[in-house]
């Protein structure tokens, strides 16, 4: 990873960010259009690159692209590349693996029961561990996605069917993870043994679907039918009459599901259900929460949009101070193409974000946001609310502090380069930020938020390790010394 500084790393550097978003559907004569609409309501999860594979009952065709989907998949002449009546795509945003096109999803390969692509949103704790077993048994691994691990695995499975050797594969792995797979005649999902990462199936004219998240069923005007249970693996299969056979095969030892919070917090879209819950609401009982935890004295209370948006509409109705718009958004904020000189990289919190002064001058305000992860960004925005004229400038953010990095599909920076761990007080984070005061919602609000019940320390409802620590998997790329090489990677143009 390049570590040099730009203006991007300025304004997203201060962020999380997810790994991706998934959509499959089977026997929909659509299914590259409709593919391409669901990975474009998902494409929150993932700006770096999309791809989609179909198949047209004789050849599987490819197309993957860097950058957004509708940079490519609104082309009528690319979709007409992608015939057929079953397709999965995939929108990517690199935890694992270079940005580079030989990494972007679904990766295919043509294995001895026939073609096979598959896609999957987050992260393999011992993906690098596979990879050195597999190449030290002769694999060549063409990427340096761990995506690729599973086709290996799949490769070299004993079973006779391509069902047997995907489950064969994805119980050798462990991590958090939702993965689809498509052969000729199947559609495929599975989801990580306590379910960290969400997957859900729909259905749209009998066909069925899995995406990421309910609003890429919303958009195409798909059905929800349930979520995937977490270890569950679903197969559905087109059969010689053209009817649809639907078999769910579950874990034979189950564990309670632990749904990653920070799709509650922020990656999720707000009107998404995930885990029966709707996100927006959970984020606006987080600001209702926050404001019980947390009171303070003033006159506007405003989020750092979008994030922090529902939580401060919460935090304004528990407290009775008004909610308003004082800061804008640019939502055209692309990559620049002004050279990132420190002069003008010092305007990057800027070229997304603008004071309302109207709203602020005068005024004490409450920014609300839904988390701090180095706090570099607070810092900018607390200054552009002060050089609006605001009397006060007070912070509130709807989530607990981060001290700890994920390993399951979100891009965290390092421990110590996390704002908790830089301080040790909150006073100390708050003269840092600049703010007049700054405070974090209480883990069990959060739970209380999200699942009505306080946090259960003996066995966590979700999981919440960036916060407490308390890692739900082993960690076997972490503990294990041979992986601390870096992989190698031709250099290339795609």
């Amino acid at each position: 990873m390049n570590h040099s500084l730009s203006i991007e790393d300025d304004i997203d550097g201060d962020t999380l960010h997810e790994e991706c978003g998934v959509f499959g559907i089977l026997g929909h004569p659509d299914a590259a259009t409709l593919a391409a609409l669901g990975l474009h309501a998902l494409q929150h999860r993932g700006q770096e690159a999309a791809g989609i594979v179909s198949f047209d009952g004789q050849r599987f065709h490819s197309e993957r692209r860097m950058g957004l989907v509708g940079d490519h998949y609104t082309d009528p002449a690319t979709l007409a590349r992608l015939p057929g009546d079953r397709s999965i795509g995939h929108v990517r945003y690199s935890t694992t693996g270079e940005t580079i096109l030989r990494n972007v999803q679904p990766l295919f390969a043509e294995l001895e029961v026939g073609g096979i692509a598959i896609a999957h949103n987050g992260n393999f704790t011992n993906g690098l561990t596979m990879r050195r077993q597999l190449i030290a048994d002769g694999a060549i691994c063409q990427s340096t996605s761990d995506t690729e691990v599973v086709l290996h695995l799949i490769a070299r499975s004993k079973h006779p069917s391509s069902s047997d050797r995907f489950i064969d594969a994805i119980r050798q792995m462990e991590g958090g993870y939702s993965m689809l797979a498509m052969t000729r005649t199947k559609l495929i999902a599975a989801r990580d043994p306590i379910g960290i990462r969400p997957l859900v199936m729909g259905e749209l004219d009998g066909k069925p679907i899995f995406c990421s998240e309910t609003c890429a069923l919303d958009i195409i005007g798909a059905k929800y039918i349930r979520d995937v249970e977490n270890g569950e693996v679903v197969i559905c299969e087109i059969q010689p009459d053209g009817s649809i056979t639907v078999d769910a095969r579950k874990p034979e030892v189950s564990q309670p599901e632990r749904l990653c919070l920070f799709e509650y917090v922020y990656f999720a879209r707000p009107d998404s259900v995930v885990g029966g819950r709707n996100v927006y609401v959970a984020r606006k009982n987080m600001g209702i929460n926050l404001a019980k935890e947390a009171p303070i004295e003033a006159d506007v209370v405003v989020p750092v949009p979008d994030g922090g948006t529902p939580a401060a509409i919460g935090y304004a109705q528990a407290s009775g101070i008004p909610f308003e718009l004082g800061i804008i958004r640019n939502h055209y904020v692309g990559r620049t193409f002004i050279e990132p000189t420190q002069q003008i990289r010092a305007f990057g919190v800027k070229l997304k974000h603008s004071a309302n002064r109207a709203i602020i001058e005068g005024k004490r305000v409450v920014l609300v946001d839904d988390s701090i992860v180095r706090g570099t960004t607070s810092v900018k925005i607390v200054q552009m609310i002060r050089d609006a004229g605001a009397r006060e400038v007070h912070i509130r953010v709807a989530s607990p502090m981060i001290y700890h990095p994920d390993f399951y599909g979100i891009d965290t920076p390092d421990a110590d380069k996390l704002l908790a761990n830089q301080y040790t007080s909150l006073k100390a984070m708050c003269d840092f930020i600049g703010a007049d005061s700054l405070e974090f919602l209480s883990i069990d609000g959060l739970y209380r938020a999200v699942g009505g019940s306080p946090r259960d320390n003996a066995q966590p409802q979700f999981t919440d390790h960036y916060f407490t620590g308390d890692y739900p998997t082993r960690l076997l790329d972490r503990e294990s010394t041979s992986n601390v090489r870096k992989l190698s990677v031709l250099a290339s143009n795609g």
